[in-house]
This record gives C-alpha cells, structure tokens and sequence, in this order.
C-alpha cells in the first residue's frame, strides 16, 4: 500500500487572486483565521467587518446591509444592560451611547460598501444552520448580545430556504459588483452543542444548499476546507485542546492549499517577500546605534526600494517611514 491516507486533491481556481486585489472574507471565526493569514501577508483583505457570523442568514444580512450601504438608525439598535446593541453586529459595536453606537456601525459599513465595491473575491464561511430568532420581530440574530435565551426561538434552517435566500442575493451581489468571485466555504469547526449528530445534519444541510449555488451559479465555486479537515488530515492531533476547532498545524495545511488554489506565481512571491520585510522590521537589536544595525536599517531601505519598483501597486510608504526612523 502506497499510501496511509486518504488526500484531498484541491484543483486550482479558474481566476487568480493578484497582490493588488480586494478580498473579503465573511462567515465564522474559520473566515477570520484564513482573512488573518491574509492581512499578516500584507494582502488587501477586509476580515468580518461586522464580527464573526456563523449563520447563512446572518451572513445574508450582511452581505445586504453592505451593497444597499445601510444607514443604521436608533430603531435598529436595542438598549440592555447598559448598552445600546445591534443584533447584527459583534458586542465591540456596542456603547453606553446610542449616538456612539451608531457613528461606529454607520462608519464601519461605508468602509464596507467600498471595499466590496472593488472586491474581486469574497469569501463566504457557513459554520452553521442553526438560528436564533428573536421573538419580538422575528428577525434572525448575529448576535443574542446574552439577551435571556427564552427571548429567542431556535430552529435548524432547511436546504430550500438557504438557497432560495441567496439566489436573490447573489443576483443583486453580481448586479453591485459584476466581476466579482464568490467563493463558499462550510467551517470545519465542530458546532458540539447539537451534539453529533446534530452537527452533521447542520454541516450536511449547509453543504447541500452549497453545492445547489455553484450548479447555480458561474461566479460561484467551493473550496473544501471541512473536507481538508474531516477526510484529509481526519486526527484529533490537528485539533486544539477543545477538540473541537482545528489548531495551528491544520489551518496551516489548509493555508498551504488555499495558496495552490487562488495565488498567482507572482502573488506567492509577493507574499515571501512580506513576510521577510515584516520580520526585518519587527528585528530588535541589541545595540541599535551600532554601526552593524545602521548598516543592515539602510538595506533595508534599499529593499523596500526595489519591493517598490517590482510591485508599483503596493504601498511600502509606511515601511520605509519605520525604518528611517530608527536610522541614526
């Protein structure tokens, strides 16, 4: 036997993603961790401008309250426990003040607009089909902000209405921004409340409504991170110690293969080249006036020179500032 494993084989994707794109990322905490891998290899990314999301409608919302660049009013929001909430945002929107409150939601989502505006990727993370539903005006919940749980019904979305939902919004998604590559992911994170086998009826609902979407859609496409973690690497070794999110060592392999999938030859190169500048400026010496560190501080200007002219549309302004800096 040749092999002790069964490997996922991950095909590349019809489009590249360049060093000079705007890529979101929305959907559960598994989006945030690939949108950080991102931003810490100085790629364009805006990472759950709203917070984590975990639910197909909530993301939905999202997505809808950005391209109709909403403007949030007092009567979205709601006052408890000394503070003005939105229950579709993460608590660090939250404040004792309503006005406050707003100016932040307002300012993150006119951010948002023109981010996904110019955006040629967004990645959408499902970590779940179960929803909260608050009573009062039965709307579907980001976030219950600890509201009492008997505020709020509970229930498990069906294929049907995912994907009825988002066959309208990807319409008016592709109508805000044509050129645009919509990419789904179902979080590999185990939703252990439900138990087993409520967590794969849930997972088994969100990739249905998935697949249905890219048979659906051109612009769409899977990557398969649930399978990378379930089927590939399949050992509780790639866990953390809740056993239930995938540790460092599994996001890294499903890293590795994202590369492989979206990145050009020359945005891989970009981002080797990032991740030796970051390091070169976060050096601490141990003498800084010395004439060893006042050499290296000043190839390093050279570099950030050349990284300049080898890719005209990145910014390196902030770069070169930190390092003159230091230079004595």
């Amino acid at each position: 036997m040749s092999s002790f494993r069964t490997e996922v084989q991950v095909e590349k994707h019809k489009k590249n993603i360049g060093y000079d794109m705007d890529v979101m990322f929305l959907g559960s905490c598994f989006a945030t961790n690939v949108g950080d891998r991102f931003l810490q290899s100085r790629l364009s990314a805006m990472v759950n401008p709203y917070g984590v999301i975990y639910n197909p409608m909530s993301v939905a919302n999202t997505i809808s309250s950005i391209i109709s660049n909403r403007s949030f009013e007092e009567g979205d929001l709601n006052f408890y426990g000394e503070h003005w909430h939105s229950f579709f945002h993460h608590s660090s929107f939250s404040d004792r003040d309503k006005d406050a409150c707003l100016l932040k939601i307002n300012k993150v989502n006119a951010k948002a607009y023109n981010f996904l505006k110019s955006s040629k990727f967004i990645f959408i993370t499902f970590g779940t089909a179960w929803v909260y539903q608050w009573m009062q005006n039965e709307a579907i919940v980001s976030n219950c902000h600890k509201y009492p749980a008997k505020e709020f019904n509970r229930f498990l979305l069906n294929v049907d209405e995912i994907v009825g939902k988002y066959k309208k919004l990807l319409t008016e998604l592709l109508v805000f921004n044509p050129d645009i590559q919509i990419v789904f992911t179902v979080s590999p994170v185990r939703h252990w409340k439900d138990g087993a086998q409520g967590n794969q009826i849930s997972k088994s609902t969100l990739l249905l409504a998935v697949n249905s979407l890219v048979e659906q859609f051109e612009s769409c496409s899977y990557f398969p991170a649930y399978e990378l973690v379930m089927d590939d690497l399949r050992d509780y070794r790639f866990y953390a110690e809740d056993m239930i999110h995938p540790n460092t060592v599994a996001i890294d392999y499903i890293w590795e293969k994202f590369k492989y999938c979206f990145f050009s030859l020359e945005t891989l190169e970009y981002i080797k080249e990032m991740h030796k500048l970051v390091k070169a400026i976060g050096h601490r010496p141990y003498d800084s006036a010395s004439i060893s560190h006042q050499n290296f501080l000043t190839k390093q200007v050279e570099k950030i020179h050349q990284l300049i002219n080898k890719y005209p549309k990145a910014d390196f302004s902030s770069d070169l500032d930190i390092i003159k800096s230091k230079i004595i």
